[in-house]
């Protein structure tokens, strides 16, 4: 078994304590929210260690540095989730190898995603990723987009379209990283509305996941408050 790094067991638990009073606070109930470990920048070690703590989903941004971690946990029952921006030509390892897919924004990659998904293993779960502040630097597609890609990855036979993600702007401001938040459950509303019923919203972090669960994340992503600053290169 793998030994616990002095302080990840009770940065776990911290983490667990946060969610389930934001939970409670939104009357929801404690096992409505899903922790996804953000394990970039960290070695396998620091993964099989989490695991031996009770984590099961971390998430991912760079495909070659998590192929050598999930090559490396293979004899753990891990779901291994991709969260990074997605480049064309690495549609295929994600397809392979992941369970999740938090990140896509263009009918192409959807489209890679599903034919690249091996036939023996169930359907990627995938979520749209949407860029719900309008930022010209960020990936994502616009809100008005989302019906539409929602509508062809639907459709597309080695997907299961689970829902939507984001990451909001930079801001000290809660409020409006709430806001944002909030904009994101009303196009899952809006969608489920027009007949695409989805259960996902995968959003918030480790500074603002109590606003994300107040406006309903399933899912939120948390690396700094788990494993602790990442090392700078």
């Amino acid at each position: 078994m793998a030994t616990i790094p002095t302080g990840l067991q009770a940065r776990i638990l911290a983490v667990r304590t946060r969610i389930a009073a934001a939970c409670a606070a939104a009357g929801r109930p404690a096992d409505a929210v899903q922790l996804l470990a953000v394990s970039k920048a960290f070695p396998a070690d620091t993964v099989r260690a989490a695991a031996a703590a009770g984590l099961r989903d971390f998430g991912e941004n760079y495909v070659q540095e998590a192929q050598g971690k999930i090559d490396a946990t293979r004899d753990l029952a891990l779901a291994w989730h991709f969260i990074g921006p997605i480049q064309s030509n690495k549609t295929r390892p994600i397809a392979e190898q992941f369970d999740w897919v938090h990140t896509v924004d263009r009918e192409k990659v959807a489209r890679r995603l599903s034919e690249q998904r091996p036939a023996g293993r169930a359907p990627l779960n995938a979520c749209i990723e949407v860029n719900i502040s309008g930022e010209a630097s960020k990936n994502g597609v616009a809100p008005v987009e989302v019906e539409v890609l929602a509508r062809l990855m639907a459709g597309l036979p080695r997907l299961r379209l689970r829902g939507l993600m984001t990451i909001p702007e930079p801001t000290g401001d809660m409020a409006l990283r709430r806001r944002r938040f909030a904009q994101l459950r009303e196009l899952l509303a809006m969608l489920a509305g027009k007949g695409i019923a989805l259960d996902t919203l995968s959003m918030g972090m480790s500074a603002d996941l109590e606003a994300a669960v107040a406006e309903g994340a399933t899912i939120v992503r948390v690396g700094t408050a788990i494993f602790g600053e990442r090392t700078k290169t």
